[in-house]
């Protein structure tokens, strides 16, 4: 795996020779596709799959500028978990039909995970625009490989229209998925982080022959211009949330260990302004979990301790863990980016609480799901050094990076 430490070094070297002022804007597939590639659409009857994320430079959004294009149809938006304006609930499935602006909406996080064969009779060109936030788990990839598969069961070509991955595109940890704990939330064989743009898993999904018949997709990735992986995307654009519980950039880059959380009874944060950000229990002690955890070293990250309780809030959660109940835990602040390592931390943090905790630590259903295994629970019940954890995935991780070059676009 690329070291961060290199990477962190490269970063500061480049903003040396390259101010933040001088850097280039990014142009996004979505960009490019109007002021470049225009006749890659003419005549066409358009399916896109998007949601509030799929924004042009400009701030207009790919479903108007369609709409407003006198040689193209809009035909359907499909939609992934969240919905069309990314306000839904994580989990809340949606299946009812709608309209934006005389356009029917559907759903593809409901009762159909893909465009169904009745939605596309229509439609000769499908477009996908979706911004990712670069964990496996994050739905938004899963969508895309039940929209690949759609294309090619229904003989429709696709254009992808790439985005930036916000956490970095040099950020490879974690397990492999094992096909066996294949789901919705890990949906290939693929690390927690991959460190790859949607257009990167595309062409991942196809090449590696993940989706039956690959071979006869028509795929077109358009990619982004002026994006360098190594440089934090906060250096580029104001943070738009592709999903209510993802409302800032910090909170995208812990996400991928604090996320783990999901799967056991600590609360993620969920029910306050802070999730992932805050995390605990009312049965930990702040003061204990801090100093376990620095005794692992944590590089790039403040830790602080912290009391919230978590409530129901409108469009973010429902029924969240200890709702009404004083947590007490831990809140996270960046400090570097390149230096912080989400899954490890995560792995670090349950290590800690087990240790700490383990006759109240539970692990739900959903975890294995989460880790790609049931390795990573049994080792961490073990109370197994976390380096020796980290090395119990390194061989299948190091198999998935040299397939993963060969797919890159940047």
């Amino acid at each position: 795996m690329v070291s961060k430490y290199k990477l962190g070094f490269l970063f500061f070297i480049i903003l040396a020779v390259f101010p933040v002022s001088n850097i280039a804007q990014i142009l996004t597939g979505t960009d490019l596709l109007f002021s470049e590639n225009q006749n890659l659409i003419a005549g066409k009857n358009i399916g896109v799959i998007c949601n509030h994320t799929a924004l042009l430079s400009n701030g207009t959004h790919l479903a108007d500028t369609l709409i407003n294009l006198p040689d193209v149809t809009l035909k359907a938006i499909f939609t992934p978990e969240h919905g069309f304006k990314g306000s839904a609930e994580a989990g809340e499935l949606i299946n009812k039909k709608s309209l934006y602006k005389q356009v029917p909406v559907i759903s593809i996080y409901g009762s159909n995970r893909k465009p169904a064969k009745e939605d596309l009779k229509e439609i000769d060109l499908l477009i996908f625009d979706i911004q990712d936030v670069g964990a496996r788990f994050y739905t938004y990839i899963s969508t895309l490989y039940y929209v690949l598969e759609s294309a090619i069961e229904n003989n429709i070509p696709i254009i992808i229209l790439d985005r930036p991955n916000p956490i970095g595109g040099n950020y490879v940890d974690g397990p492999v998925l094992d096909e066996e704990f294949k789901s919705f939330v890990g949906i290939a064989p693929i690390p927690i982080t991959h460190g790859m743009t949607v257009g990167e898993l595309a062409n991942y999904f196809i090449g590696e022959k993940l989706i039956s018949n690959s071979n006869k997709i028509v795929l077109n990735i358009i990619k982004c211009r002026n994006w360098k992986r190594e440089i934090p995307d906060q250096f580029y654009s104001k943070w738009i949330s592709p999903s209510p519980n993802i409302n800032s950039l910090e909170t995208a880059i812990v996400y991928p260990g604090i996320c783990l959380l999901e799967g056991t009874n600590i609360s993620e944060g969920r029910g306050t302004k802070f999730p992932f950000l805050q995390f605990g229990a009312p049965f930990i002690n702040s003061e204990d979990v801090i100093t376990k955890l620095n005794l692992l070293k944590v590089e790039g990250a403040e830790l602080q301790s912290v009391a919230f309780v978590p409530e129901d809030i409108d469009g973010m959660a429902t029924n969240p863990k200890f709702k009404g109940k004083t947590c007490y835990g831990i809140k996270l602040k960046i400090t570097d980016p390149l230096k912080f390592e989400s899954v490890k931390f995560g792995v670090k943090l349950l290590f800690v609480l087990n240790k700490l905790y383990g006759d109240k630590l539970n692990f739900t259903n959903s975890f294995d799901k989460l880790a790609g295994s049931s390795e990573l629970k049994e080792l961490i019940k073990k109370k197994t050094a976390p380096d020796k954890i980290f090395g119990s995935w390194q061989k299948d991780l190091s198999k998935f990076e040299k397939k993963r070059n060969t797919y890159l676009l940047y």
